[in-house]
């Protein structure tokens, strides 16, 4: 391939390097216009001079945003094998060609008829040809060459992810990170400082700085107050050219939010509220409502309430109303009016998420007096004693007697007459009758400790105005004994004895019952009854344990001569007055075998038993088998 014609290859490179130097394809015109014709020649000599190469040209440039009038010269393409004698067509083809880029198909040089905007289209590919004018066949391969475009500074700025919104708590430490802010400039990054951003602020610099390299939003004040102010709008400035005289800039608008940390206390708006209540109302009945309220907000303004002083807790009790955060002041005891008509409660409210950090910016915590008036209300009767009375009356105590007074008096100030009276269903027999005015209960029949010990009776007490106002008290009378009854064996004692019994052999024991009921217990004693005084054959033994023990005096009992023995014996209480009472101990007289087993207690027996041997009896006992058989044959 010939040596490179025309333009030598010196003069291209510099012209290429005038025309980045300039961002401008005029001058490459220029330059070319003025070489002289020894220049021409002698780069023509060098070009020869060069391996022959085919293709000859650099890389291209264009400037962007040309607005001149004619078409910008964006440079030249060459073949080696043109020697300047017009029989070579150069040509173009690719992205552009024919539109954008035009080719002066002689020289081969290229203008760019349209104006460019690198951050549209930075690059465009196109390839070469070069053909015999006359032929129009390819005299080189075709080759792809690359024309770039050329950024200048037209593109600002552009924050691309806003709106900005960030937060920060308050009371922040200066320099609190609090969020960042970023830019994109279009232009080209590789190529000068046309996408080098620095940022400022440009409104509410006094409360907040910007890092000019990153964008990073601080607190520039400590005293960041939400309750005071509760979100700044910031304008920050994003500026090109590393901030030099001529950048292009931009900006945006942040909007910080500044976040509630617990640094307010709860506060009363009234030192002291006032509410009334009957006397009669029911425990848990509502009082009233107090609220304290609390400059923060969310979980800071929650608060319980409590009451401090001691009186007041004893008889009201509060609890918060989670959705309005109202205290509720309730009755906890009843209330009475002629004790005490007015009770100042104490009530505080306390912050229940306290934030440490604050504390010592003052108490979390307020209190304020409630004053509860209570109010008068008609109430039926009181007793005295309010949990009901024991009376006791003996039971041989004369009618009419008086056996207790019940009192009840009316708790109003008023204190209208009360008049009682007896329910009559828990005496109906009318037992006991009861003064209307005085509340003496007296005697109305004869009583009887054995048949009812205790008798429980329903007192009633009434306003004498005002019947419905009406009350209701238990009386237990308790029946006191009197010695009225006389000890008496426990049963109808029977004993037996063998005919062999030894003297001061025990017989049997006897116990006592009395249906009287002596406060000091029971003491009985015993002796045989007068009339058994002379007795030979048995003796009384009091063993003073309420018992008594039989014990023979003598031996050889004959049940044929006698075989039932009557004892009576003599019982006597302590009184007073001392009662006694006479009982029989029947013994009887049995015969017994040699162990003391009691065989027969019969006295025929012991007859026929007596007259006969052993021997004897068996012997009559055959007889009587036989006899027997010889009638059943």
């Amino acid at each position: 391939m010939a040596p490179f014609r025309g333009l030598g290859a010196c003069s291209l490179f510099a012209t290429l390097w005038l025309l980045q130097s300039c961002s401008c394809g005029r001058s490459e015109t220029t330059r070319s216009s003025s070489m002289t014709r020894r220049e021409t020649k002698e780069q023509e000599l060098m070009s020869h001079e060069r391996v022959k190469r085919g293709w000859v040209w650099n890389q291209f440039f264009v400037v962007e945003e040309y607005t001149g009038t004619e078409p910008l010269y964006v440079g030249k393409i060459h073949t080696d094998s043109d020697e300047g004698e017009g029989n070579i067509k150069y040509t173009i083809s690719g992205q552009g060609a024919g539109s954008i880029f035009i080719i002066d198909e002689l020289t081969g040089d290229i203008h760019a008829t349209e104006k460019l905007d690198r951050e549209e289209k930075s690059f465009y590919t196109l390839k070469a040809q070069a053909r015999d004018r006359l032929t129009n066949g390819l005299l080189e391969s075709e080759s792809e060459f690359v024309i770039k475009v050329q950024d200048i500074n037209d593109s600002e700025p552009k924050f691309l992810e806003g709106p900005y919104i960030g937060s920060v708590a308050e009371l922040s430490q200066i320099g609190t990170s609090v969020m960042k802010v970023t830019a994109s400039d279009a232009d080209d990054p590789t190529y000068g400082s046309s996408a080098r951003v620095v940022y400022s602020v440009l409104d509410g610099e006094t409360f907040f700085t910007v890092d000019n390299q990153t964008g990073l939003i601080r607190t520039a004040v400590a005293d960041l107050d939400r309750e005071t102010q509760d979100r700044y709008e910031l304008v920050v400035k994003a500026t090109d050219m590393a901030g030099q005289m001529g950048g292009l800039s931009g900006s945006t608008t942040v909007t910080i939010v500044i976040t509630d940390v617990n640094d307010n206390p709860p506060r009363f708006s009234q030192k002291m509220y006032q509410f009334s209540v009957s006397e009669g109302a029911a425990v848990g009945t509502p009082v009233g409502r107090v609220m304290a309220t609390d400059a923060d907000m969310g979980e800071n303004t929650d608060m319980s309430y409590l009451i401090t002083d001691e009186e007041g807790g004893e008889l009201f009790k509060v609890t918060t109303d989670s959705n309005t955060q109202e205290a509720i002041i309730t009755i906890k005891k009843p209330l009475d009016f002629e004790s005490k008509r007015t009770h100042n409660v104490v009530v505080e409210a306390v912050n229940k998420h306290v934030d440490p950090r604050f504390v010592e910016l003052g108490s979390f915590r307020d209190q304020t007096i409630v004053r509860v008036s209570v109010i008068d209300t008609d109430e039926p009767p009181i007793f005295h004693p309010t949990e009901g009375a024991t009376m006791e009356v003996q039971e041989d105590a004369k009618l009419g007697v008086l056996i207790g007074m019940v009192t009840a008096k009316d708790p109003d100030m008023e204190n209208a007459p009360v008049r009682f009276s007896i329910d009559p269903i828990t005496d109906p027999e009318q037992i006991f009758h009861l003064d209307p005015v005085s509340g003496a209960i007296t005697l109305g029949k004869i009583l009887d400790r054995e048949t009812a010990g205790w008798h429980n009776i329903t007192v009633t007490a009434v306003e004498a105005d005002n019947v419905s106002q009406i009350s209701h008290s238990s009386v237990s009378i308790r029946i006191l004994d009197v010695n009225d009854n006389p000890p008496e064996l426990a049963t109808p004692y029977e004993a037996s004895i063998c005919e062999d019994a030894k003297p001061g052999q025990l017989i049997h024991t006897i116990s006592v019952v009395d249906r009287d009921e002596p406060q000091s217990g029971h003491r009985f004693y015993f002796t045989l009854a007068p009339e058994a005084t002379n007795n030979r054959h048995f003796t009384l033994w009091d063993v003073k344990d309420n018992t008594a023990g039989i014990r023979t005096q003598r031996s050889g009992f004959n049940r044929h001569e006698q075989n039932v023995y009557l004892l009576p014996i003599l019982v006597v209480d302590t009184g007073p007055p001392a009662l006694s009472s006479t009982g029989t101990l029947t013994i009887h007289v049995c015969g017994c075998d040699p162990e003391g087993a009691i065989q027969s207690c019969n006295a025929t027996a012991y007859v026929i038993s007596s007259s006969l041997s052993p021997g004897a009896l068996i012997a009559l006992l055959v007889c009587i088998l036989i006899l027997i058989e010889s009638w059943r044959c």
